[in-house]
């Protein structure tokens, strides 16, 4: 198994009309994460702007979502966020090549260390 990074994907709080995207929506791509990843860390809402190919400006909120995985996991993830949130792009971006968990027994003492 590949060692896994830390990623940040853009996920879209509102539809391309203008209407908010339904708590519910967000779930079923939460599950979708993680079941692939185990995990995932979502972020409060963020404003950004952008041009699609045509020179479009687009104003809209965002949730900045953080995830541990591979390559090949986010690309799944992006490809997953474009067609269940409609998306004509998707950004994710690294934010770290490594990662580590470590665990804690009930008296806080380290029980295992492990890069994933």
């Amino acid at each position: 198994m590949k060692k896994s990074k830390l990623w940040q994907i853009l996920v879209p709080a509102y539809k391309n009309d203008g209407q908010e995207i339904e708590i519910e929506h967000h779930k079923k791509w939460d599950v979708f994460v993680q079941k692939l990843t185990n995990g995932l860390t979502i972020q409060k809402t963020s404003r950004g702007i952008w041009l699609n190919q045509n020179e479009i400006k687009y104003e809209e909120k965002m949730i900045p979502v953080k995830i541990s995985c591979s390559k090949a996991q986010i690309k799944k993830i992006s490809n997953f966020t474009a067609k269940h949130y409609e998306q004509e792009a998707v950004m994710f971006y690294l934010v770290s090549k490594e990662v580590h968990i470590v665990n804690y027994n009930n008296n806080f003492k380290r029980i295992k260390k492990k890069a994933i």
